[in-house]
């Protein structure tokens, strides 16, 4: 039997345990195959070691043309999540339910840390061969080049809008 007693800290049998809690960062060129497998950067893959993953799960984004590929307990997280905003006697709750879920995909590693993005899923994003992967905190980000670029800010751009969000004048 598991208890919460801090913060990402559970007691079970009066031993502690620390919750491991998967970060992924970073910009990652790669390609695809002519399968369409595609290497997870080495540097992702310990992370899901670590936090002892296994399952992923692989789904277009909902607002952005690219994919994301989530640990299968942060997928299952986001799905209850939804699941406790959606009423399921409600027909366009029940609709959107079903679209989420079926546009996802369960893959997973082989021997050589490659999964594959099927040809769907290719299609939907415009991946071709050249990717990016992109960590995102607790999931990955795949991208076609062309795409990512679009959604860029300039330096700038990017420095104001942090400001704003940050609200970095008051915070002296």
């Amino acid at each position: 039997m598991w208890w919460k007693v801090g913060k990402n800290i559970y007691l079970c049998n009066r031993n502690l345990y620390k919750e491991v809690r998967m970060r992924f960062l970073g910009n990652i060129e790669a390609k695809t195959d002519a399968k369409g497998r595609a290497f997870l950067p080495a540097v992702f893959r310990k992370v899901l070691q670590a936090s002892g993953e296994e399952n992923l799960v692989l789904r277009k984004d909902v607002f952005q043309k690219c994919l994301v590929l989530y640990p299968e307990s942060v997928w299952n997280s986001r799905l209850d999540m939804l699941k406790n905003q959606l009423r399921p006697w409600k027909q366009t709750h029940q609709q959107m339910f079903r679209q989420f879920v079926s546009e996802a995909e369960v893959v997973s590693l082989d021997g050589n840390g490659r999964f594959l993005i099927s040809k769907r899923l290719q299609k939907v994003a415009d991946i071709e061969q050249d990717i990016q992967f992109i960590g995102m905190d607790d999931t990955i980000e795949i991208w076609a080049p062309q795409n990512l670029e679009l959604t860029l800010k300039t330096e700038e751009d990017f420095g104001r809008e942090f400001e704003q969000i940050m609200n970095t004048e008051n915070a002296l």
